[in-house]
């Protein structure tokens, strides 16, 4: 634990104060415009279906929500359901936000402008407004509400055996979160809200295995074993008084094995009805040279060409060697792997895949409430199925695709920006302390170092000369500046591990 000595400062507001300057720095919206507001007072309910037959009532079904402790702008709810031979059905119902956020409204506008919410240290800029994103449009516990949902049938070794997609309501049987329902999987207590609903138990524990079934299927075909440290921080009243390390585990494995897989399926289905789509991809490693490199330094051997499976091979290998200093090595290959980007497709086009996940066709979908292509991507899922014509030209398609890229890494970077500062804040007293650290990035704007003990990422400013990412070393703390978000060092020492 790393804790500062009580001081004057109200951290929280330094850090709102600063969020709120960066987002405008990367040229990002803090506030919604006055016509957005007022679209906002005329919406009073959540969107209802009207005479459709086509809208399913699924709102018997176990639903259940699982997502951050906090979370309150709830996107998708799962459930499974036994299959004969050994086959297993996950539904996915994802929020039919389109409902009630029509593509061209002041809302929108402000949606596509920013493209995504930005959670920093000290304050969300949802996408959406809150009384939407956390209420009339949000999946919320013991409400009716519109969904799409993805229905996928898999086989017992976790194959996708048969899919489909339609519109229902849907209700939420019971909010839960990512590591209660991990410790119960893992053995601990069950939490009171699974308890309270009979059968939530044996349909979580059913999706819990059915994820595993699919992400061990990803991973025969070279899906890669990551695995990072995120941290926040974590304020006594308005004070940081630590860094938290948040780590995936069980019930996070559920969420996100079963969007990888209800995202492949959305865009297969757009294919398929001759609709375009925006998907997200990750080329070909842009440093495969240097990931073959640290391999080598692990005395591990990559072909020269990029491998995804041999790749994961190596990181497998190097989990269970050292799994407490897995996470820097999977930052290392993160970095050197490159950013991943949004493309427009055209039925008939062939976009490069997703490496790290060892899917070819992939689109998000899953989080309309809080992400601008998943609501382009929804938009085009209902059209499809209402046999209407497609919502967006390809022009738009691809202009948008590259204004999202774009937005998404401003928005990263505001995050990065306001974590670097609260970091600072945390780090005001310990000056002149040295550090075990790894090299995160190396590259003509600056070589940069993550420590290894404390999650907290710098530049060096002193001693960088032929570093390379991946390498070990020892840093100086040397300067801080809150305000930027700056933490410099100074190389003290190096080893190659």
């Amino acid at each position: 634990m790393n804790t500062l000595n009580a001081n004057d400062k109200q951290h929280r507001a330094i850090l709102q104060s600063i969020a709120r300057r960066v987002m405008l720095e990367r040229g990002l919206l803090p506030d919604f415009s006055a016509e957005a507001l007022t679209e906002l007072g005329k919406i009073q309910a959540p969107a209802v279906a009207r005479n459709d037959e086509s809208m399913r009532d699924l709102t018997s079904l176990l639903w259940a929500s699982i997502d951050n402790d906090d979370s309150r702008d709830l996107d998708q709810l799962t459930v499974a359901e036994v299959m004969p031979g050994d086959q297993v059905k996950i539904l996915v119902a994802i929020a039919d936000v389109d409902s009630i956020v029509k593509n061209g409204s002041a809302i929108d506008d402000h949606a596509r402008h920013n493209t995504t919410s930005v959670y920093t240290a000290a304050m969300i800029f949802p996408m959406l407004p809150e009384k939407l994103s956390t209420d009339l449009t949000s999946l919320n516990v013991n409400e009716d509400r519109l969904a799409i949902v993805i229905e996928m049938v898999l086989g017992a070794d976790g194959s996708l055996q048969a899919s489909d997609i339609y519109r229902a309501r849907v209700r939420n049987h019971a909010q839960l979160a990512y590591n209660s329902v991990a410790a119960w999987l893992d053995g601990g207590s069950m939490p009171e809200a699974i308890i309270t609903i009979n059968g939530l138990a044996e349909n979580l524990r059913l999706q819990d295995k059915a994820a595993q079934g699919m992400r061990n299927f990803r991973h025969i075909h070279g899906a890669l074993s990551l695995e990072t440290i995120e941290a926040r921080p974590i304020f006594d009243g308005d004070q940081i008084r630590d860094l938290e390390v948040e780590n995936k585990n069980r019930a996070t494995d559920i969420i996100e094995d079963c969007m990888i897989a209800a995202n492949g399926v959305t865009a297969r289905y757009l294919t398929s009805r001759q609709f375009p789509s925006i998907r997200r991809v990750v080329r070909t490693p842009k440093r495969w040279d240097r990931i073959v490199e640290v391999a080598g330094e692990h005395g591990f051997k990559l072909p020269n060409d990029p491998d995804s499976k041999a790749l994961d091979e190596f990181l497998v290998k190097e989990k269970a060697a050292d799994p407490l200093r897995f996470p820097d090595l999977s930052l290392a290959v993160i970095k050197l792997l490159g950013a991943g980007e949004y493309m427009a497709e055209l039925p008939g086009d062939t976009a490069p895949g997703h490496f790290g996940l060892a899917v070819k066709d992939y689109a998000h979908s899953t989080a309309p409430n809080r992400r601008y292509p998943d609501l382009i991507t929804q938009r085009l899922l209902k059209a499809a199925l209402a046999g209407s014509a497609w919502p967006y030209s390809k022009d738009e398609l691809d202009a948008l695709a590259k204004h999202c890229t774009e937005e998404e890494d401003a928005a990263n970077k505001v995050e990065r920006q306001v974590g670097k500062s609260a970091a600072a804040l945390l780090l005001e007293s310990r000056i002149g302390e040295q550090f075990d650290a790894m090299v995160t990035g190396a590259s003509d704007k600056g070589t940069w170092a993550r420590l290894l003990n404390i999650p907290v990422e710098g530049k060096l400013v002193h001693g960088f000369e032929g570093l390379d990412v991946g390498n070990r070393l020892r840093v100086q703390l040397i300067s801080i500046n809150v305000e930027r978000g700056f933490i410099d060092f100074k190389k003290v020492s190096s080893s190659k591990h």
